[in-house]
């Protein structure tokens, strides 16, 4: 059997205790909380200014006002997604990176965390790290400090230390803090967007308006965009497990679904008006630069202080779920080592993108091509959910030898590792980015199919190969 760390039951999930439990079993007996503690835990991360910068890509596509707020809304529906499948950390009591045993094999789910667990969390560890260092950067330069090398490194650093402070003491802690940082981020945003508000440009219209497949084209990019945010959030039932057995499936997927989903809404619309009212002089410069601009003198530092928190709460939680993702790897490492492993990573990540690229092109290029391991792994996931109605028994989750329930064929299962490589497969040769189109979307005119397409194929052949509704055994 994987060997588990034993744990004292002293501490586990306590806000004034780092967590030492890692992917080790929740007895009932330890679980708390209520379906709807979840609202306040995903709006947190929601309230960002990465949405802010992708609701202004929407206008810099070409997109009109109406054209951009009706992707944004479309976009949003994903997040019932990562709500779905959130259920599973309370039906196992485990983190989600060991519930996927159930989908690739014990010994597959070791390749698939490692490659795309991993590559979630870096990603969104760096792209919000990111938005602080070059905001948190431009604020110090106006105040005169402008060295362009140290001082947003020394801001990536210091960030990334307090955010990897809130990931060592883990669930606890995020549950009781991150309500009042929901409540403050949106206070600041809130004020943010007011002084936003008269330079909107009400009549705004494209030089070129777009129509056929440019308008086409132009949309799917922008929803691919929009998409890799819920597709990339596999890891909500590991935010969900402490909740006890009982707790109904649907309320779970309602708190995290609209937790995500409404502020994701708001402040990426927030983002398209803001555009409108900005030059292409700006766009160069940067929305963080632009938005500096536009604010009293008074407000940027307190925007940046949101943007900091907002940083630490969506990154804490990448932290702490891809600590455990380390653990289900096999690395026999405790979750605390493992959590600063990963900000070591992500912060490494982070200062290379800082000094490399802007804000607004690091984060359009990295969330496309996010979508090609994150959309494919969201759909089999969702259809296991469905298939077994969270029929995961924990203990069965952690037997690595033949005859365990979810050893299969050597330890791999072939339904999910197909699926999942055919689904990526299926994504990139649809993609559209700057750097990278696929054949079908030069075939297509640039129109980025990559999302309903890669997703469509994983879920059909996963459920496909599995054929029949799936046993006691967990076998087709």
């Amino acid at each position: 059997m994987t060997q588990i760390h034993p744990v004292e039951a002293e501490g586990l999930d306590s806000a004034s205790r780092p967590e030492t439990r890692g992917i080790e079993l929740i007895d009932d007996d330890e679980r708390h909380g209520r379906a709807r503690d979840l609202f306040l835990i995903w709006a947190a991360p929601s309230v960002s200014i990465l949405n802010l910068t992708i609701g202004a890509s929407l206008i810099l596509l070409g997109l009109e006002v109406w054209q951009a707020i009706a992707v944004i809304v479309a976009a949003s529906l994903l997040w019932v997604l990562p709500g779905l499948i959130a259920a599973s950390g309370p039906a196992s009591g485990t983190s989600g990176s060991v519930v996927t045993r159930a989908m690739y094999g014990v010994l597959g789910n070791r390749l698939f965390v490692a490659v795309v667990g991993w590559f979630i969390g870096a990603v969104f560890l760096s792209l919000t790290w990111l938005a602080s260092s070059f905001l948190g950067a431009d604020l110090l330069r106006r105040a005169g400090l402008a060295d362009p090398v140290w001082v947003p490194i020394v801001v990536t650093l210091v960030v990334a230390a307090i955010t990897i402070l809130v990931a060592i003491f883990g669930h606890g802690l995020i549950l009781r803090v991150y309500p009042y940082m929901a409540a403050a981020l949106f206070v600041i945003f809130l004020a943010v967007a007011g002084f936003i508000l008269p330079t909107v440009d009400w009549q705004y219209a494209p030089t070129a308006p777009l129509s056929g497949i440019g308008l086409w084209s132009a949309v799917s990019i922008g929803f691919t965009i929009l998409a890799s945010t819920p597709l990339s959030f596999i890891n909500s039932p590991d935010i969900a497990r402490y909740l006890p057995r009982e707790t109904k499936p649907s309320h779970i997927a309602a708190a995290t679904a609209l937790g995500g989903a409404l502020p994701f809404i708001v402040f990426t619309i927030v983002g398209v008006l803001l555009a409108t009212g900005l030059s292409g002089a700006a766009f160069e410069a940067g929305i963080d630069v632009a938005l500096l601009d536009l604010l009293p003198a008074w407000l940027g530092p307190v925007l940046v202080l949101g943007v900091v928190l907002n940083t630490i709460a969506l990154n804490a939680m990448t932290a702490y779920t891809s600590s455990m993702a380390l653990q289900a790897i096999g690395f026999r490492l405790r979750r605390i080592p493992a959590a600063i492993i990963v900000g070591v990573v992500g912060t490494a990540l982070t200062i290379y993108l800082v000094l490399s690229s802007s804000l607004l092109e690091a984060a359009n290029l990295m969330l496309q091509f996010l979508v090609v391991v994150s959309g494919p792994a969201m759909a089999i996931f969702v259809v296991d959910v469905i298939l077994r109605r969270y029929d995961y028994e924990g203990p069965d989750l952690f037997v690595n030898r033949a005859g365990g329930r979810y050893w299969y064929s050597g330890g791999w299962s072939i339904p999910g590792i197909a699926a999942l490589l055919l689904g990526g497969l299926a994504t990139a040769v649809c993609l559209s980015t700057s750097v990278w189109s696929g054949p079908v979307a030069q075939l297509t005119g640039f129109i980025d199919l990559s999302v309903p397409v890669g997703m469509l194929v994983a879920a059909v052949l996963y459920a496909g190969l599995l054929r029949t509704p799936l046993g006691k055994d967990g076998r087709p």
